[in-house]
């Protein structure tokens, strides 16, 4: 077995898109869930909306991507205000419901044959990602880094972009929640009907982190657009929002560095599963009738699950988490 293919491969994704645009969706997740307290199963439809907001403003309407990033964000602050106005009144599994099924309307709607003019329908769409990659300072076909973190110009641009947006989105979040909004979030998290005898409005705190979130979803959708070049709704399903839940958990809810450093265990775990059950089964170590190349997929899920179920039964709280935190007002 090739060791050396296999460590470098894991520690390029310790760093990679996908840790990115993982740990951006889950560091909004973490103001509504970590902080605020809302079950929000929705994360997904604020990627998408970050990232067809781009796509459709480039692609179709022919405006310069710039605009698409501000057409974005205020796509995403819109539908975090249209679901925030009818469900954040209901509490725990009540409000996952109400947002899974908001994230599944949105999905569905870009999806639909009807809008396919405008979005793509099933197909998605392409083609907008060259404005970014026109403001690059790396010189197209040279490679940039070192050790095994080396990557073409193109990555290493998104690359820079997406690990900036993390540390100003990681800054932001520990201000406001060291601040007096963030100490009433955290309040209503622990009980609502206290803050709200103190004549605090939890409903403007829930709508304004619900609002934050999102918007910080949506930068998760702009790197996820942009690095793959395309949109696609099929992308943008639930098990996205359940495997940004599990980076939240894995690093701990609650915790500034808790998304970022749970995105980075989940994706090497992921990548390092996969490298060593591909080469162990290429080299006759594991037999064909046991598990084949093809599976190998499916069995690195299975491995990492059963690795997160003990986790949550071990320490619920998560690497860096603190189990206080978990003390959620469900009523």
């Amino acid at each position: 077995m090739d060791w050396s293919s296999i460590l470098g491969n894991t520690a390029r994704a310790a760093i990679g898109l996908e840790t990115v645009i993982y740990a951006l969706a889950a560091i909004g997740l973490n103001v509504q869930f970590g902080y605020a307290g809302l079950l929000n199963f929705g994360q997904a439809a604020f990627v998408a909306v970050g990232a067809y907001g781009i796509a459709v403003t480039v692609t179709v309407l022919g405006l310069p991507f710039w605009l698409g990033v501000v057409v974005g964000l205020v796509a995403a602050v819109l539908l975090a205000v249209l679901l925030g106005i009818p469900t954040l009144r209901l509490r725990a599994d009540y409000l996952a419901i109400a947002t899974i099924a908001a994230a599944e309307i949105v999905r569905l709607t870009v999806r639909s044959a009807t809008l396919r003019d405008q979005t793509g329908g099933s197909s998605g769409l392409s083609g907008f990602a060259e404005g970014f990659y026109d403001l690059s300072p790396f010189t197209p076909g040279q490679s940039y880094g070192f050790g095994p973190w080396v990557f073409g110009a193109r990555l290493a641009w998104i690359l820079l972009v997406g690990w900036v947006l993390v540390a100003v989105c990681c800054l932001v979040v520990f201000l406001l929640m060291r601040s007096p909004w963030g100490r009433v979030l955290k309040g209503i998290r622990e009980d609502e009907d206290a803050v709200r005898s103190l004549g605090k409005n939890v409903y403007a705190y829930k709508m304004q982190a619900l609002v934050i979130g999102g918007v910080i979803g949506a930068l998760a959708g702009f790197v996820f657009g942009v690095g793959r070049a395309s949109v696609q709704p099929d992308l943008y399903g639930t098990e996205l929002t359940f495997f940004v839940y599990t980076v939240l958990l894995l690093g701990g809810a609650a915790r500034v560095l808790g998304p970022v450093v749970g995105a980075a265990i989940f994706w090497v775990a992921l990548v390092l599963i996969e490298n060593v059950l591909v080469q162990a089964v290429g080299a006759g170590y594991v037999p064909d009738w046991l598990m084949s190349s093809t599976q190998v997929g499916q069995v690195r899920f299975m491995l990492v699950g059963l690795a997160l179920m003990l986790l949550m039964i071990f320490r619920p709280q998560g690497i860096f988490g603190d189990r206080r935190e978990l003390a959620i007002d469900a009523r």
